[in-house]
């Protein structure tokens, strides 16, 4: 069986920021695209743009700023990989725009999230981090004052998904009693109580800790009023989004007792690299542990997230499949023995389904196969013939000429 592609895969550019993990490059490379170009850090401005030049994969973590002027310097971009959970780096409403869906890894992470909360609930528990800083300066306080079990504690998680609902199953293993808030209504996990509020939940809860995306309902939900309705000598955790905690609050409350501890893994404004300084209203309190975003890096759950970012990126150039998209409709697709697949991405107006049909009925053309998915104002369209011989490339033409079209590829022809 022989496979002509629009554009072989030798010559598809992948560009891969940040360190992302070996593993995305293997599977890149079993799939036929060893044309990548791996750069440790991040990039930015000037720079950023003259690497995007030519560049038709793109993966990055969390510290490249995907803006729009940035996506507007990539000349041949189809699919930007988020090698991360979250996807706020990147301008999402321009790549779709510019029919260039976004692919991120929104489980991958997940245990060592949990773990490191649990972590830092047995840490905070016992007064670690300033036992430990006393100990490193010649200190030796034995003293039990202050120190408690986990087990019988009740921990409050806000945000029952992926990574709370692990957390979850790993707090009762300790001997926790866990309740949680959502906006959605989520099944609990073991003997897991929902709260009917986040008020209610801050009330009973031992340990907060937070797992909620940024959005304009959650940014600044833990403020003031929300740290004072906390117990008194309780705990927060913020592993979520630095935009969700006000900072200064939770600084009073530590200096006032009010909180036994807090711990912190982002922040509303951190260095855009390693070395630069960082600053925390948080910084020096006690029994606070300060970590610098890396709830998520561990070496197995890299090489998680590298193995799911790749395969979406493999499954969109080698096949058009977009499930797992975040800024576009999303099509799952089989793969097929023979015939050709085209992709045809376009503002969503009436007709232009029929119009595309048109162009197979006209040349007599059966089409084996169409899958047809909207989201916003775009449209994505993917058909399949298998009697288009050589007629591939000037049904492309035609696709691509049709008004209102934003981008149509061929992704195979197989005989």
């Amino acid at each position: 069986m022989s496979d002509r592609l629009s554009l072989p895969k030798g010559r598809i550019r992948v560009l891969l920021l940040e360190g992302i993990s070996d593993s995305a490059v293997e599977l890149l490379a079993a799939a036929g695209y060893e044309n990548v170009t791996r750069v440790a850090k991040a990039l930015d401005g000037p720079a950023l743009a003259e690497a995007l030049h030519g560049v038709h994969l793109l993966g990055i973590r969390s510290r490249t700023q995907l803006t729009g002027a940035a996506l507007g310097a990539a000349d041949r971009l189809i699919a930007v990989g988020c090698f991360c959970i979250g996807t706020n780096q990147v301008d999402l409403e321009t790549a779709a725009r510019l029919a260039i869906p976004v692919f991120n890894a929104p489980f991958s992470n997940t245990r060592s999230v949990a773990e490191l909360v649990m972590g830092e609930v047995v840490m905070l528990l016992r007064g670690i981090p300033d036992r430990s800083r006393s100990a490193h300066q010649g200190g030796w306080d034995k003293s039990a004052e202050g120190s408690f079990e986990v087990r019988g504690r009740t921990l409050g998680i806000v945000g029952y998904g992926n990574i709370g609902s692990q957390l979850s199953v790993l707090a009762e293993a300790f001997g926790m009693r866990v309740i949680y808030f959502d906006h959605t209504t989520k099944l609990p996990h073991g003997n897991a109580r929902p709260c009917a509020s986040l008020g209610d939940l801050l009330a009973e809860a031992d340990i907060v800790t937070l797992h909620v995306p940024e959005t304009s309902d959650t940014v600044g939900m833990i403020g003031p009023a929300q740290v004072a309705r906390m117990r008194t000598g309780s705990i927060l955790i913020n592993n979520a989004r630095g935009s969700l905690v006000d900072l200064e609050a939770v600084a009073q409350a530590l200096r006032d007792r009010h909180l036994l501890g807090f711990a912190a893994d982002v922040f509303p404004e951190e260095p855009a690299r390693n070395g630069e300084p960082f600053r925390s209203p948080v910084q020096g309190l006690h029994n606070v542990i300060l970590t610098p975003h890396i709830g998520g890096s561990t070496q197995e759950a890299q090489s998680r997230i590298g193995q799911e970012v790749a395969r979406k990126l493999i499954d969109f150039s080698d096949t058009g499949a977009t499930m797992g998209a975040v800024n576009f409709p999303q099509v799952q697709l089989p793969a097929r023995a023979t015939g050709a697949r085209w992709i045809h991405v376009h503002r969503d107006t009436p007709g232009m389904l029929s119009r595309i049909n048109e162009a197979f009925g006209r040349r007599g053309l059966n089409i084996a196969a169409q899958y047809y998915q909207t989201q916003a104002e775009l449209g994505y369209v993917v058909v399949e013939s298998v009697e288009a011989r050589d007629q591939a490339e000037s049904i492309l033409a035609e696709l691509r000429a049709l008004p209102g079209t934003v981008r149509a590829r061929l992704i195979y022809e197989r005989e």
